[in-house]
């Protein structure tokens, strides 16, 4: 599983000009399941999200995570997080799970989310969403987690 963290001071997801998610300060999570992940790689991804110490504490430092501080957490399927780009230039995506086992595991990451955290949002699966945001720091953190 692949998740992109950014820090935020504010995010937004649209879908037809619809706004499904929206959080104020707080991460974005740019999430792509690949094939042969589980829902306890899923789980060990959303333990390592609400635990990494990527906010500023009173003196300046990041010491503090997303559960310290109390921020929104806006979850959004990226399955282009998989592409290959070493041949030509056109991506592949092959490594990323199918749409159903891609649904099904953002699904439980969601879900899962929802009962640790206060404030999750989300955007839509699989749908064209415009996503806004204003990134804090800049904070911009890449993750992979494997079985």
């Amino acid at each position: 599983m692949i998740a992109l963290l950014q820090r935020v001071t504010e995010a937004c997801v649209q879908v037809d000009g619809e706004v499904v998610g929206q959080i104020g300060v707080g991460l974005l999570v740019l999430l792509c399941a690949e094939k042969g992940d589980t829902e306890a790689v899923a789980d060990k991804m959303l333990a390592k999200v609400l635990k990494l110490r990527i906010f500023s504490d009173a003196a300046g430092k990041m010491n503090l995570s997303l559960q310290d501080v109390g921020g929104g957490l806006l979850v959004v399927s990226q399955f282009t997080l998989a592409a290959d780009v070493a041949g030509g230039n056109r991506p592949s995506f092959t490594q990323a799970a199918a749409p159903e086992e891609g649904l099904r595991l953002y699904g439980h990451f969601v879900a899962q989310a929802r009962k640790a955290h206060p404030e999750v949002q989300t955007g839509r699966f699989a749908a064209d969403m415009k996503v806004s945001l204003v990134n804090d720091g800049p904070i911009t953190i890449p993750m992979r987690m494997t079985a």
